[in-house]
């Protein structure tokens, strides 16, 4: 049975080690075939056909159907008398301002003191030692010298304290285009966009997903992004700047796997 768990369990370590040979050795060769020209941008392709899309499945309230309007032309919702041109379909892009400006510290402080004594010792009237009966026989049997009147004498002091101070500062203000990807039920949008910015030998990668309603595109169709819910915005770069900047990755799975 044993060496079945370890069959078993080397069979997983090969897996493991092949599986990041095989990584490896892709970012290697993606690496080699930039080598001169720098990091090309990514063609522009469908968002819903990338490897990983998952549709946004979301709690949706009791659909309710529009009011008639008997003899009017006006539609409810509109910011036109004859057309609304705010996107409102799959297909459809809006600007979205993403604007980040967030400022975190955090101070905490800890002060443990403790201190405890501890005595132990026989009953003693003058010369009379009494201790279970058996101090005669300690006597002949103890190094000679020994007090029994002070047979133990513990002490123990501690002292604790911890500093800690954390502090966070993250600012993004920039402007990009949104492609709506979904409809939802209740009519909110799920909007998707990306953009590279290749400066010499770096790519500077920037994308934005999440929900927004319809009522809160402005009527220039653009949205800020603190009116985006489960907003998921990221701002990297590859390139030759940042792998001068990153840990290879043999020092990243050391500092994973190496225990101190």
């Amino acid at each position: 049975m044993s060496s079945r768990k370890s069959i078993s369990k080397a069979v997983k370590a090969v897996a493991i080690v092949a599986a990041m040979s095989e990584l490896a050795a892709c970012n290697m060769l993606t690496r080699m075939s930039e080598v001169g020209s720098g990091p090309q941008t990514s063609a522009i392709s469908n968002p819903t056909q990338r490897p990983g899309y998952q549709p946004i499945s979301m709690p949706m309230p009791q659909p309710v159907a529009p009011p008639q309007n008997a003899n009017s032309l006006w539609r409810p919702g509109a910011r036109a008398f004859f057309k609304d041109q705010r996107a409102k379909d799959v297909g459809d892009i809006l600007t979205v301002a993403v604007s980040i400006n967030d400022s975190a510290s955090l101070t905490s402080k800890l002060d443990n003191n403790r201190s405890a004594t501890e005595k132990a010792g026989s009953n003693t009237t003058g010369s009379n030692i009494s201790l279970l009966g058996f101090e005669n026989s300690l006597a002949n049997v103890l190094p000679s010298g020994l007090n029994l009147a002070s047979l133990a004498n513990l002490g123990s002091t501690s002292v604790t304290q911890n500093n800690g101070k954390t502090e966070r500062t993250e600012s993004i203000n920039v402007q990009m285009a949104a492609v709506i990807t979904q409809v939802l039920p209740n009519g909110n949008l799920v909007i998707s966009g990306r953009q590279e910015f290749r400066v010499n030998y770096e790519m500077r990668e920037l994308s934005i997903q999440g929900i927004i309603r319809p009522e809160d595109i402005s009527s220039s169709n653009s949205i800020t992004s603190e009116k985006i819910a489960e907003a998921r915005v990221y701002y990297g770069g590859r390139g030759l700047v940042s792998d001068l900047t990153q840990p290879r990755y043999g020092q990243e799975i050391f500092d994973i796997i190496f225990p101190f």
